[in-house]
């Protein structure tokens, strides 16, 4: 896209007017779309405030109209939901030690974290935000993470050692449990925003398939240029995942030929694909939908002539 590296939101540079007319950075390490109690991740609706903040800010400092344009010719990027799952859901369910287990069922967890998300999408229109790009959830049951302790649970169950031959489950490459949970959030965001698009005709909204995309390249890794699916290029123990990565003396020689980093992302070469085929469609075709990252930055947002400044915070 051509961008400066955007720098956090709370760093010096962008307490000014320029800083956030270069690019505004609200992400945090195991941000979530649920507001869980007794936590310290940021939630996205603390991150919604800080975006309406910037907004207020961008209205005192420029002129409304100046203001109103500069917003809806912005892009937002929203990537959200991996660590509501890993943090607050799986950990909980698999859980031994007496932690409090999920009350709700698959399903309905994996509803109200895009319905969540359609909300935050909506208040950000309400801003005049018009272009947003929201990710879907990467295939969490295919990470070294959950394959590792699957396994070990798998071990536990039947009595096996840990580091015996793995399941069926496992030898196929993914825990497909867990990937059917991250499914159906991705299905009921993506016909979600389909919505959307129905009702508010004037907001150009992509949602972008990471999943897809990365069943793809470990369906057919060399392909791609991959060889291994399963272990994190920096870890140990089993799948790299027996203990995350400490540090970079940890990491694999070649992580060019590994899917994934650590525990839980991708390598650089895997981004690199995706991120080249959400902005062209190419080399994984139709990952973002219903255009590509390119078209939308094609897309036309005239100013409404009637737009309402941002005068509310977020609900």
């Amino acid at each position: 896209m051509g961008m400066p590296s955007v720098l956090p939101f709370y760093s010096q540079q962008n307490g000014s007017i320029d800083g956030i007319l270069r690019g505004l950075n609200f992400g945090s390490a195991q941000a979530t779309i649920m507001n869980p109690s007794g936590q310290s991740y940021q939630s996205i609706n603390q991150q919604l405030r800080q975006v309406f903040d910037s907004m207020q800010l961008l209205q005192l400092q420029l002129s409304q109209d100046v203001a109103l344009h500069f917003i809806r010719s912005s892009i937002f990027y929203l990537s959200f939901g991996k660590d509501d799952y890993i943090n607050l859901y799986l950990r909980h369910a698999s859980s031994s030690s007496g932690a409090e287990k999920p009350k709700n069922s698959d399903q309905e967890f994996s509803h109200i974290l895009a319905n969540q998300m359609i909300h935050v999408i909506r208040n950000l229109y309400d801003m005049n935000v018009r272009r947003i790009i929201c990710m879907g959830i990467l295939p969490l049951g295919c990470t070294p993470r959950m394959l590792f302790d699957h396994h070990n649970s798998s071990s536990t169950n039947s009595n096996s050692e840990p580091g015996d031959e793995e399941d069926d489950d496992v030898r196929s490459g993914c825990v497909e449990e867990i990937n059917e949970q991250v499914s159906e959030y991705n299905k009921v965001l993506h016909q979600q925003i389909g919505k959307l698009h129905a009702e508010l005709p004037d907001a150009h909204i992509v949602f972008c398939d990471v999943y897809k995309g990365i069943r793809k390249i470990i369906n057919n890794p060399k392909r791609y240029g991959f060889e291994d699916v399963k272990s994190a290029c920096c870890g140990l123990g089993m799948y790299g995942a027996a203990i995350g990565c400490l540090s970079k003396e940890m990491a694999c020689q070649q992580d060019s030929s590994h899917v994934w980093w650590d525990l839980y992302n991708p390598t650089k070469g895997v981004n690199s694909l995706l991120a080249d085929s959400a902005w062209n469609g190419f080399p994984l075709s139709r990952i973002c939908r219903p255009t590509t990252i390119q078209e939308l930055l094609s897309t036309s947002t005239t100013t409404a002539a009637a737009a309402a400044p941002v005068s509310h915070p977020p609900t």
